[in-house]
């Protein structure tokens, strides 16, 4: 009967746990709410083969508000399912910033690769042309400095303003290869995404890195090409065009002996050759990327330590955020000084694509209200930050509360006997013994009234002059009494178990 039981209660997580999935495929956010609040473990299910959690579900179609009801509920940011994809990745290959925006503000680890080509998110979101998902993804490795566009240019000198900005972190974050050597920026230029090939080769990607034979994949261009290679396959004038501006080599061959042009010619891309086949007169200006965002290391950096937003009532002396009415000012632009929300502040440097800032260095954010170039925010003085509580998905869930009603009123409680025993509640197969809570048992009472001959003696008080028969007639009674009680007590304990086990409790 335990085992059926057992089983019985895995078929009822499984049921609610493909609830949650559909709930988290489909948006419906009342749903995953009522479910979470049910069973909090309910965010660590993932479906039978490919592995899939409702965090990957949320975020492949775009889900933003469920997937940060799981994240604040306390599920495992960086699951993987059974191609080694975290939910981050799948987010990248969709292009829903919005969700790549929650999870890199909450940790989301952006360095792992899936078993399938050794792809990261950064891959993932070039193969696709999403620029914002990019420039999320390297947030915080761009620090807020009005000339870190310059500096990552080569245009100005190496000791100005490099203290919080580590070049050989990012250069091996946007340079990192997959299988056979592919990086983001391959990926980008094969596919014709100009603005995300501007943005890589703008924040330090290095057009002279060069595939690999890694004998496994199928590379029909060659190995050891370049990103100028992988663009004349794609046939995209303005990838080639950005590539030659920044420095890539027309004349280099890759193991097949072919350069740009030969390879524009093996595709049939004929419309090219009127760029690879010669060098350009001077040097050709290539404007900044639009999809700079400087202030992001600022406000990630803020939105970790006080939160991205706000549950608190706004005071009606208080003026709110310019942008959203309804939340109170949390943070300030750095230069004009005017007050935003974070999350207003977020969506402010995550969708801005625009170059329309009347003053301010490449890379920096219109303010909405004095078009003033924003490169950082700063917390406000009246800023609190959050203190972290422990997931609800840490704690146990209990098969049994031990309430337990009270024994009947056929018992009593003496000075000599007051148990003190603590139950433990019974937690479910696989929880850790730390997170065991206890709670104290209930007070036993033991009714001496089942001995009629002598109802208000307890037979360890019986002084020494009682006669003997008379002392044992009262021990067997009390024992045959106690006994009794103690059997019923115990029946009481397991009807209640069993009420809990079959509602669900």
């Amino acid at each position: 009967m335990r085992f059926l039981s057992i089983v019985g209660k895995s078929f009822g997580c499984s049921a609610s746990g493909e609830r949650l999935v559909s709930a988290a495929r489909d948006g419906d956010l009342q749903e995953a709410k009522a479910l979470l609040e049910y069973n909090p473990r309910l965010a660590r299910y993932s479906t039978f083969g490919v592995r899939n959690s409702p965090l990957h579900y949320s975020a492949a179609q775009g889900h933003h508000e469920i997937v940060s009801l799981l994240v604040e509920s306390g599920v495992d940011i960086n699951l993987r399912n059974y191609r080694g994809q975290t939910a981050l990745m799948q987010a990248c290959q969709h292009g829903h910033w919005e969700v790549v925006q929650i999870l890199v503000v909450f940790g989301a680890n952006i360095h792992r690769a899936d078993y399938l080509n050794g792809g990261t998110a950064l891959h993932l979101a070039a193969l696709n042309g999403h620029s914002r998902c990019i420039r999320l993804i390297l947030a915080d490795y761009i620090p807020s400095i009005p000339n870190i566009w310059h500096i990552l240019q080569k245009r100005s000198g190496i000791e100005e303003s490099t203290l919080e900005f580590d070049e050989g972190a990012l250069c091996q974050v946007i340079n990192k290869p997959a299988d056979g050597g592919i990086t983001a920026l391959h990926m980008a230029a094969l596919n014709g995404h100009v603005d995300s090939v501007q943005l890589l080769l703008d924040l330090g990607a290095s057009f002279s890195e060069v595939t690999e034979e890694d004998g496994t994949t199928i590379d029909l261009i060659g190995a050891g090409s370049t990103a100028l290679h992988y663009a004349a396959c794609g046939g995209n004038a303005q990838c080639c065009q950005i590539l030659i501006a920044k420095g890539a080599s027309l004349t280099s061959e890759n193991a097949n002996g072919w350069t740009p042009l030969m390879v524009a010619r093996s595709w049939h891309r004929t419309w090219l050759e009127e760029f690879l086949s010669t060098e350009p007169e001077g040097q050709v200006q290539v404007l900044p990327s639009p999809h700079l965002s400087l202030p992001l290391m600022s406000i990630f950096r803020i939105a970790r330590e006080c939160g991205w937003r706000t549950t608190e009532s706004l005071p009606t002396c208080q003026d709110p955020c310019v942008v959203c009415l309804e939340r109170k000012c949390t943070v300030a632009a750095e230069g004009c000084d005017h007050e935003f929300c974070t999350r207003c502040a977020l969506y402010l440097c995550s969708t801005n694509c625009t170059s329309t800032v009347a003053k301010g260095p490449p890379g920096s954010i219109a303010c909405p209200l004095c078009r003033h170039g924003i490169v950082s925010f700063v917390k406000l003085p009246a800023t609190r930050s959050v203190v972290k509580e422990i997931a609800r998905t840490s704690l146990s869930l209990s098969f049994c509360s031990c309430s337990g009603e009270e024994l009947a009123a056929s018992s009593i409680e003496t000075p000599f006997c007051k148990p003190e025993l603590r139950c433990s509640r019974i937690s479910p197969l696989g929880s850790s013994f730390r997170s065991l809570s206890f709670r104290r048992f209930p007070s036993m009472k033991i009714n001496y009234s089942f001995c009629k001959e002598a109802p208000d003696i307890c037979c360890s008080l019986v002084p020494s002059t009682v006669n003997r028969n008379l002392r044992s007639h009262l021990t067997r009674c009390s024992k045959s009494g106690f006994r009794r009680s103690a059997s019923a007590g115990r029946r009481s304990w397991l009807s209640a178990l069993t009420q809990y086990e079959t509602s669900g409790g």
